[in-house]
């Protein structure tokens, strides 16, 4: 178990292993859990994406409009894994 020192603006510092552990990168965020008997549990915080966020990253780069099929296929070899 690791232990950490609060500061006296009530800030702690996780150490480098720690966030390695969780996958958190500089600059993301980590949600904390309040459970019974004074625990927190700590994870990464995984954003949630917007539609608009996704059309927004990908405006411009489909060329033409693709058919209901070729959506179905595009789909269906991500789900195989044959990307």
């Amino acid at each position: 178990m690791t232990s950490l020192a609060v500061t006296m603006k009530g800030q702690v510092t996780l150490k480098r292993d720690l966030l390695q552990h969780l996958g958190i990168k500089p600059g993301e965020r980590i949600d904390f859990d309040k459970l019974p008997g004074g625990e927190l549990r700590v994870k990464a915080a995984r954003p949630t994406g917007t539609i608009d966020n996704f059309i927004g990253r990908h405006a411009g780069k489909v060329k033409k409009p693709l058919t209901i099929e070729e959506m179905n296929e595009i789909a269906a070899s991500g789900w195989a894994g044959d990307e």
